[in-house]
């Protein structure tokens, strides 16, 4: 994915999403599609620019599970390794490569620190608002609570597994993430300043 310029990052994003994930893999690509319409619907709350940051790097979240992309086996770090291939933007790839508090899963896989130094983690709106929209975003497409998102995570990966022991180490920060998220969408809706 080439870095394209002003709105056509989502455009891009989406067709690149689209064409790794949408028939090899489905449910996944049911997924990426609501959390990507998601981040679009919530972009107003942001300034132009990080909105289309936060869209592009929403439908790109996932790439990382398409097969042709896998390396280490850890989507964000594989997804945001073949985007910065791409030259697509710096800001895109590191928010794919920390999405959802990846650094915490990275840990329990060993990459924490291949992670950190190759994309350092940001702390922003922007980077809630793309753990909101992934965590109350079920497999299948479905708004779900973050609560709700996690109990699904734990049940199809099992107790003990690496992503259920991810969930209990950064459940407290996905939360928290999320629960800023919302008070900053409020605040838009009322007309108060985010």
């Amino acid at each position: 994915m080439d870095a394209p310029a002003g709105s056509d990052i989502v455009d891009a994003a989406r067709a690149t999403a689209e064409r790794l994930l949408a028939h090899a893999m489905p449910r996944r690509w049911k997924h990426v599609r609501a959390v990507g319409r998601k981040a679009e619907r919530i972009g107003p709350a942001f300034s132009a620019p990080d909105s289309a940051t936060l869209a592009a790097a929403a439908w790109l979240h996932d790439i990382g599970y398409a097969t042709d992309l896998v390396d280490t086996g850890f989507h964000p770090l594989d997804g945001a390794r073949w985007l910065r291939s791409r030259g697509a933007e710096t800001r895109v790839a590191m928010l794919v490569a920390n999405h959802s508090c990846a650094l915490i899963e990275a840990a329990e896989r060993g990459l924490d620190r291949t992670l950190a130094d190759e994309f350092p983690v940001e702390h922003s709106a922007i980077a809630d608002a793309l753990i909101y929209c992934d965590l109350t975003t079920g497999p299948d497409g479905r708004s779900l609570t973050v609560e709700d998102r996690l109990s699904e995570i734990r049940a199809r990966y099992g107790a003990g597994s690496v992503v259920a022991r991810f969930a209990e180490r950064a459940e407290k920060d996905l939360v928290s993430a999320v629960r800023r998220t919302q008070r900053r969408l409020a605040a838009h809706a009322a007309g108060g300043s985010t």
